[in-house]
């Protein structure tokens, strides 16, 4: 029996008008050695039917809500799973460009997925320049986090063009309960709710100035540190106290999307981290916030302070991922400045990564546990009307929580393949929301290579592709100073 977390509910309320709450990866293939030169629908489906039970829940679970809504729903494997219905192909206008594929994975990232079944999707798409082909594949929130999502898809990857040997299927089917046995514990959970919310409104108050948005307010600093010392508690580092200026990325996100992806040379950016010290990640935000600098630049947007960026943490052990892995998303944010009011090169990357480096030192005096708290403060028949009314207002207040979200995730330094079709590349693409901001920067590192996937609402942000170029020139500036 395993039943949605008040954090993953938070990604199904979440969806109405504008927001979508799934997370996504485009992977480039080269499918030139295999017979007629493509990934067929017929050898995609196959392979998922072959590997569903060696990844995690979104491949055969589905929803099983709970009566009247009293409770969050649980997952339960679906009786009628088949592959092919979640399996599709389209195939590109001659001649297949980048701006092509761009526009296509666009509309497929705004689509919503069907909350009937599973909640995935894969889309093969034929016909790129140069004999490729790519592979849209969509999951959830609901269901994996950055992290599970990244390991789901290994379990579909070889690491040579011939498949390797698979363990048996030896799970038993996972049931939800029956909707009496339901309504029963959603009543009792309900009765019981207002408890568990003053645990968690107790274990939230010495992180208050964590919290994007929450943190800006005065006195709030004051208040966490108050309650620390009340509890006994360790000092920890005061939260960087910021916030987040208006930009032409914030505001009330629109239905329609459009992506952009960038390509940088791992080499270079380690060489970076290495001539200017701290890590990959702060040389990786500190790209971005160089290149933001110069977008908001150029439309006269520029602020006087930083930006807030919020810093998804995976809370995930390492090597927990796969079928057996623990449910639900285990992940927290981390909000943090982002210099682009600073106007040189080398001391915007020492601001961006001594701001990275306090706010790291304050996340881990509270293990982003606040993330957890806070989603459970509602009771769950009344977390959908909450989530929904929090995204309508929250993008219209002086106050806003962050200007965008920006991750990283670490991925495997060798070829993997599909299918028998070598993957290329693998751009992540993730959500946009009122709350977080009309632009969202992900980034995966394989095989060699920083591959940066871009989302943005249509609306606030047309052309995510003057980022891209942005994004090079940012990696080149750092690369320079590396050099001196």
């Amino acid at each position: 029996m395993t039943q949605l977390t008040t954090l993953d509910a938070t990604f199904l309320h979440a969806e109405s008008g504008g927001t979508h709450a799934h997370i996504a990866g485009l992977g480039i293939l080269d499918p030139g050695a295999l017979p007629g030169g493509r990934v067929t629908v017929a050898a995609a489906v196959e392979l998922i039917r072959e590997r569903a039970h060696l990844a995690a829940r979104p491949l055969r679970q589905r929803l099983a809500a709970v009566p009247f809504g009293l409770d969050h729903p649980y997952w339960e494997d679906d009786p009628g799973f088949d592959p092919a219905r979640h399996v599709s192909e389209m195939t590109l206008p001659a001649p297949g460009t980048a701006a092509q594929l761009a526009e296509a994975i666009a509309e497929l990232h705004a689509r919503p997925l069907e909350r009937g079944r599973p909640l995935w999707e894969l889309v093969l798409v034929q016909g790129l320049e140069g004999g490729r082909a790519a592979v849209y594949v969509k999951a959830h929130h609901a269901a994996v986090d950055g992290v599970l999502a990244a390991e789901t898809l290994a379990a579909l990857l070889d690491l040579s063009p011939q498949p390797r040997e698979l363990p048996a299927d030896d799970a038993a089917p996972l049931r939800a309960p029956s909707p009496f046995s339901r309504v029963g514990t959603g009543l009792l959970r309900t009765a019981a709710h207002p408890f568990r919310a003053a645990l968690s409104v107790a274990r939230t108050a010495p992180h208050l100035d964590e919290v994007p948005g929450v943190a800006a307010l005065p006195g709030v600093a004051r208040v966490s540190h108050a309650v620390q010392g009340a509890l006994g508690m360790e000092p920890v580092p005061e939260a960087p106290r910021v916030s987040a200026p208006p930009t032409p990325f914030n505001g009330p996100v629109g239905p329609h999307r459009a992506v952009a992806f960038a390509d940088l040379p791992l080499a270079e950016v380690k060489r970076v981290r290495t001539a200017l010290g701290g890590s990959v990640n702060d040389v990786v935000m500190a790209v971005c916030a160089s290149a933001l600098r110069t977008w908001l630049d150029k439309r006269g947007a520029l602020p006087d302070g930083p930006l807030v960026a919020g810093v998804p943490v995976s809370l995930r052990p390492t090597g927990a991922g796969g079928a057996g892995s623990e449910a639900g998303n285990q992940v927290s944010l981390m909000s943090a400045p982002l210099a682009v009011h600073v106007p040189d090169p080398a001391d915007r990357y020492a601001a961006v990564r001594d701001d990275m480096e306090r706010a790291k030192r304050r996340f881990v005096g509270s293990s982003g546990a606040w993330v957890r708290d806070l989603t459970g403060l509602v009771p769950a028949p009344l977390a959908g009307p909450v989530a929904r009314l929090a995204l309508s207002v929250l993008p219209g207040l002086p106050v806003r929580p962050l200007n965008l979200i920006v991750s990283n995730v670490p991925g495997p330094q060798f070829p993997l393949y599909l299918c028998g079709a070598r993957v290329l590349a693998y751009y992540p693409l993730s959500v946009v929301s009122g709350v977080s901001g009309g632009l969202n920067i992900t980034v995966f590192s394989y095989d060699g290579t920083v591959h940066v996937g871009l989302v943005t609402c249509r609306d606030l942000v047309p052309d995510p592709d003057e980022l891209v170029d942005h994004l090079a020139d940012a990696l080149n500036e750092l690369t320079a100073l590396a050099g001196e």
